[in-house]
């Protein structure tokens, strides 16, 4: 059993000694996108995806360690991982177990519960740096942290058998997006409250911190911060990132 978070105090969250952590899961098979290989690392405008993710976060001064969860077995970077950056094979069955055994890596290599950590999806390539900086801004002096997502623009129907059963009133809602950042200790005993249920229902590590009695900060994010999850996704990221070039 891990040891039980700090309590945070306002003195806490505004503390000068306290660091921030990358957390990037990079263990998945993509079985939606429709290739052979895992999707991160499919190439996307000369590289493969993840270094386009990864290359975002390079230019964050802020962060301390960055932690690269791949799957075991996994020799994609083999004895030359990219520059700044720890690759850990303790990928998991899922993302939520692959976030839990790299947030026990950061404990061992030395963060501490009250650090903050970034977890991002390895297939979000298009964050970019100036997104990172405003979630990390408004999350740094807040008690429970938070996530960058996007207001719901689309009406939203409800389907059953293949057909519209409700439309749900969108007000309110949002599309959760990544980073979401979050003190170490206190995502750790988050999720591990479903350790024992192979994490069923956590979808995100937010959903982890809602189900454990947090409210966690809603940091309006991009658009164009989507996740890469089907074929048609990768010309759309493609060429986003060629105009960017």
């Amino acid at each position: 059993m891990s040891e039980r978070p700090e309590q945070i105090t306002p003195f806490d969250a505004i503390r000068s000694d306290l660091r921030c952590h990358l957390l990037l899961p990079c263990a998945g098979l993509g079985s939606r996108a429709g290739i052979a290989q895992p999707k991160q690392y499919q190439p996307l405008a000369g590289q493969p995806m993840v270094l386009h993710t990864l290359a975002a976060f390079e230019k964050i001064d802020r962060l301390h360690i960055r932690l690269l969860v791949v799957a075991p077995g996994d020799t994609t970077f083999g004895a030359m991982p990219p520059a700044g950056v720890t690759v850990a094979s303790c990928g998991g069955s899922s993302r939520a177990h692959s976030v839990f055994n790299g947030l026990e890596v950061l404990h061992q290599m030395g963060a501490a519960p009250m650090d903050w950590v970034l977890v991002h999806d390895a297939a979000r390539c298009l964050v970019e740096p100036a997104q990172v900086n405003a979630l990390m801004d408004a999350c740094w002096e807040d008690a429970v942290g938070g996530l960058l997502a996007l207001p719901l623009a689309d009406t939203l129907k409800a389907g059953t058998d293949g057909r519209v059963a409700a439309t749900v009133d969108r007000s309110g809602k949002w599309l959760a997006q990544t980073p979401q950042m979050f003190r170490l200790g206190a995502l750790r005993l988050a999720m591990e409250l479903h350790l024992d249920r192979n994490f069923s229902g956590v979808t995100d590590e937010s959903s982890a911190m809602e189900m454990a009695g947090h409210r966690p900060l809603l940091v309006r994010g991009s658009a164009q911060n989507f996740k890469v999850t089907y074929p048609e996704d990768f010309s759309l990221a493609e060429a986003v990132l060629r105009s960017r070039t």
